[in-house]
This record gives C-alpha cells, sequence and structure tokens, in this order.
C-alpha cells in the first residue's frame, strides 16, 4: 500500500510541472528590411548604421552600433514596452569619406497598440504590438512603409520597408 502510495504521489508531482520553454528574452523587436526606393533588395554597401531609440524619460539609448556592410540587409531594432509612439533615430555615414556632406540623420516616429502575451503563468509576460501609423523625417528614406502590423517574437518576416535615397 506504501507503495502504491508513493507511485501515485510521484506521479501527480511530476503532472504538477509544466513542460512550458519560456523564453529567454521578452523583448519584441521590429525588422527593417533594406530596399532601395524602387523596392528592390538593398544593403548598406560601404555605408554604416546607428540606431537610437529615446526613452519615456527623454535620455536616448544606443540599439544598432555600426551595421555595415554588404550582408547588412535588414536591421532588427527593440520595441518599448508600453509607450504609445517609439521613437527612433537613425545615423548613415559613409566608411570611406569622413565629412559632414556624407553623414545622413534620419527620425522615425511609430504609433503602435501595445497588448500583452502570456506564454505561461510561469512565464513573465511579452508585450506585443499592433503598428498603427509610422512618419520620418525623410532625409535619407525615401519611404517606409508597414508590412506586418502585428510585431511578436517571430522575426521571421519583415515588419518595414526601409527604402533609403540614393546616397552617392
Amino acid at each position: 500500500m506504501r507503495r502504491v502510495a508513493i507511485v501515485i504521489l510521484s506521479t501527480l508531482l511530476m503532472a504538477a510541472c509544466t513542460s512550458i520553454d519560456c523564453p529567454l528574452s521578452n523583448t519584441v523587436s521590429a525588422v527593417y528590411q533594406l530596399q532601395t526606393p524602387s523596392g528592390a533588395p538593398d544593403t548598406l554597401k560601404i555605408d554604416t548604421m546607428w540606431v537610437w531609440a529615446e526613452r519615456a524619460n527623454g535620455t536616448d539609448t544606443l540599439l544598432v552600433n555600426r551595421l555595415c556592410g554588404t550582408n547588412a540587409t535588414k536591421v532588427s531594432i527593440p520595441m518599448s514596452y508600453m509607450q504609445e509612439f517609439d521613437n527612433i533615430h537613425i545615423e548613415i555615414r559613409d566608411t570611406n569619406v569622413h565629412t559632414s556632406q556624407n553623414i545622413w540623420v534620419d527620425d522615425i516616429c511609430i504609433q503602435k497598440e501595445n497588448y500583452p502575451h502570456f506564454e505561461s503563468v510561469d512565464c513573465k509576460a511579452m508585450y506585443y504590438h499592433r503598428l498603427k501609423s509610422v512618419t520620418t523625417t525623410n532625409n535619407i528614406i525615401d519611404t517606409l512603409i508597414i508590412n506586418k502590423t502585428e510585431v511578436t517574437n517571430d522575426a521571421s518576416t519583415a515588419h518595414f520597408l526601409l527604402r533609403l535615397k540614393a546616397r552617392r
């Protein structure tokens, strides 16, 4: 009888454990696909890109540091958890020529709706986002198109099509 009680108790304890693997990070990022003004795939080539985001308290934080090269076809930028607007600053510089004429700066303002997402009661909540609108200062950005309105932890599809103007 004692052995049966131990087996039943062990079974109940094992059944009480969850098999859900919680994500290691609860950061949700938007993917920006680089394109030419006509919509063809683009790279940064010899240019270098930096990306900053403005925090709710007015300070900024560097999100992307020195993205460059012919393999730089997209960039993943984390989104804020609860702000209604994300303000992002992009700077692109010609890596070979160091003059003020070869520095392009642009600002992006993203309006979004935030909603919590739970994998399990054992995991921390993630905040997913529904993109409402986007505006830019159009200095180096020709157009910025919302490609996928739902920003989740699935980074397989570009959320934005970032069409850059010709830089030289």
